[in-house]
């Protein structure tokens, strides 16, 4: 595996720029996106915008409606709250197996990944780092080698993504993620089941200081778009 972030199609940048103006209430929920306004406001095809608002409808931040087309979904704090608790403990399982049956290649496959991270993070990109540090979780999904667990902390990850990534931009959050993942990291390669699950669940769990800081800083990040 390579340290560079794969290419990025134009309908997942797309796609990327929607999510963050619904996350940050440019997008305000129940609004109608048409294609073809936001084709001519960011400057592309409704093609690539066709199959953005496909992506965001299957990570259910869109609904696609008969006659209605696309509808910006409307989640509240609570519901965030208790999504980021399923997917702490979701990717706490992952980390208990991947300790007990990561390969040697899968090793150093996560290693790369978190030495990538590294340089995401010395560059204070934070999009990059995002990419990179999706890339070191789904290593760990990958290696507790139960492939229905793997889909449904992948399926919660993407529904949650938005959050995880702007998550980044909360001051020091992305020098602390990194320091986390150090942790992680460790727990795993010395085969420390219960160590890697308790890391990675206080990694991903968004509660009580962490979670008000997130949903403040949403409307400046919304400033930004």
């Amino acid at each position: 595996m390579g340290n560079k972030p794969r290419t990025i199609r134009r309908s997942e940048q797309m796609s990327d720029q929607i999510e963050e103006r619904i996350v940050t209430g440019v997008y305000p929920p129940g609004m109608r996106l048409d294609e073809t306004e936001l084709a001519a406001g960011l400057g592309v095809s409704r093609t690539p915008i066709r199959e953005a608002l496909i992506q965001l409808s299957s990570a259910g931040l869109v609904e696609i409606r008969p006659r209605r087309g696309a509808i910006v979904a409307d989640i509240g704090p609570q519901r965030l709250c208790e999504m980021f608790e399923v997917m702490a403990e979701l990717e706490a399982m992952c980390g208990r197996l991947a300790a007990r049956r990561i390969t040697e290649a899968e090793q150093r496959a996560l290693s790369d990944a978190h030495q990538a991270c590294e340089e995401a993070r010395d560059a204070n990109d934070a999009d990059s780092y995002y990419r990179l540090n999706e890339e070191f979780h789904y290593l760990i999904y990958a290696a507790s080698h139960n492939g229905f667990l793997e889909e449904q902390t992948v399926a919660l990850h993407r529904r949650l993504r938005p959050y995880r990534r702007l998550q980044l931009r909360v001051r020091d959050r992305m020098s602390t993620s990194f320091a986390e993942h150090a942790g992680i990291l460790e727990a795993i390669l010395t085969e420390q089941s219960e160590l890697s699950a308790e890391r990675l669940r206080a990694h991903v769990v968004v509660q009580g200081q962490r979670f008000a800081d997130l949903v403040a800083s949403l409307p400046m990040l919304g400033s930004r778009s």
